[in-house]
């Protein structure tokens, strides 16, 4: 092979070379970033005591703020702050996560005539209107075990005037056992579950006329 063959070849030899490279940094550039661990938000609801009750309950998506209402799981350092952990994330959007929560807890307890959504189409004597106000992991300091905590507002709307007949509070805490995602995911189910549990115990024991 002549001298100019030679330095021909090993030109488009450097040149298909230089182009893989390109293609490469190219190929890594187009990634996305990384897909986010899901987390299961399943709270252990503790069994409910008491007397049935002998209407029809449909519970609304609970309200709660944007930055609450997102897959992304919560986190405050300041009163002033709110931040999310990196590459977690809950299964679906918070308020449709709580949603169907109340509704199972509401049907576990074995304690009420019928619960479902409100856009199910049950007609329905009463409807549960909910709000999320807090539903972060509260850090004291950088590298502590974090604590959990989850505050939901409830209504008792009568139907079909929606005629508020009785208001709920339930605010609860748990501190994680450790400061990272798994203790921390544990911990807001313990909180989770425990303000569920508040707000189906002192609905269902309202014995309300239908």
């Amino acid at each position: 092979m002549t001298e100019s063959l030679l330095h021909s070849f090993s030109r488009r030899h450097a040149i298909i070379g230089a182009s893989a490279v390109v293609l490469s940094g190219c190929g890594t550039v187009l990634q996305g970033p990384p897909v986010p661990q899901l987390y299961v938000l399943r709270p252990q609801v503790p069994a409910t005591m008491g007397p049935r009750v002998n209407w029809r309950l449909a519970v609304a998506q609970p309200d709660a703020v944007a930055s609450l209402d997102t897959q992304r799981i919560a986190l405050t350092r300041s009163a002033t702050t709110l931040d999310y952990f990196a590459n977690a994330a809950w299964t679906d959007r918070l308020s449709l996560i709580i949603q169907r929560q109340l509704i199972q807890a509401f049907d576990t307890s074995g304690r009420i005539t019928s619960v479902d959504r409100d856009t199910s189409g049950l007609e329905a004597d009463f409807v549960l209107q909910t709000e999320i106000r807090d539903f972060q992991a509260r850090y004291d300091t950088p590298d502590g075990a974090p604590q959990v905590v989850v505050s939901i507002q409830a209504k008792l709307a009568r139907m079909p005037q929606r005629e508020i007949a009785a208001n709920v509070s339930a605010t609860q805490q748990a501190t994680a056992g450790a400061n990272e995602i798994n203790s921390i995911v544990i911990a807001f189910n313990q909180a989770c579950g425990a303000a569920i549990a508040q707000i189906v115990n002192s609905t269902l024991a309202m014995q309300m006329p239908v």
